[in-house]
């Protein structure tokens, strides 16, 4: 039996962690799971839905992200999972799946104007980000608290490309723990 690899892609909202993730899953040949992407899938669903920080469909993504990391992670599935990790939030869940998985973390940081910045061209340009309360997360501007465990991790600067590279990036992913 093999050991998968859960590859954490996390930062604070505007960091780039999606576009990582992807890039992440498409070098290493692995599924991608983003917390983002299910809740805008369950919005599909709902039409008229208004989003709102904590709300209803927000909460249920959590439970559906977890299943389906532990899915792929119990069938020995080498994972990237995206979101934006926050300590308090997350830690409970990525715990349970220690025991599945070798885990890294991947935090991507870059200055709050840039992420802002960001923030507000992927609101007007992507409809579905309808599904996310973006500017109330704006307007709240409250600190983004970041995963820490006990596990590989490393930082990656998002404002122009990726620092360090995106190959040193795939490295980190791929280095197996004594």
């Amino acid at each position: 039996m093999g050991r998968p690899t859960l590859v954490l892609v996390t930062g604070p909202a505007g960091s780039g962690k999606t576009t990582l993730a992807y890039a992440i899953g498409a070098a290493l040949g692995c599924p991608v799971v983003s917390r983002d992407a299910i809740k805008e899938g369950m919005v599909a669903a709902e039409p008229g839905f208004v989003p709102a920080p904590s709300d209803p469909l927000t909460l249920r993504t959590y439970g559906t992200f977890f299943a389906n990391l532990d899915l792929l992670l119990r069938a020995e599935v080498t994972t990237v999972a995206e979101a934006a990790f926050q300590q308090a939030l997350w830690e409970q869940g990525l715990e349970r799946l220690a025991g599945l998985a070798e885990l890294k973390v991947i935090r991507c940081r870059l200055e709050d104007g840039v992420a802002r910045e960001r923030m507000e061209r992927r609101r007007a340009a992507q409809s579905t980000r309808a599904a996310h309360a973006d500017l109330a997360h704006l307007a709240a501007a409250a600190p983004f608290v970041p995963l820490t465990l006990d596990v590989p991790t490393l930082e990656v600067d998002t404002a122009d490309g990726y620092r360090p590279e995106l190959a040193a990036v795939l490295a980190f992913c791929r280095r197996r723990s004594p």
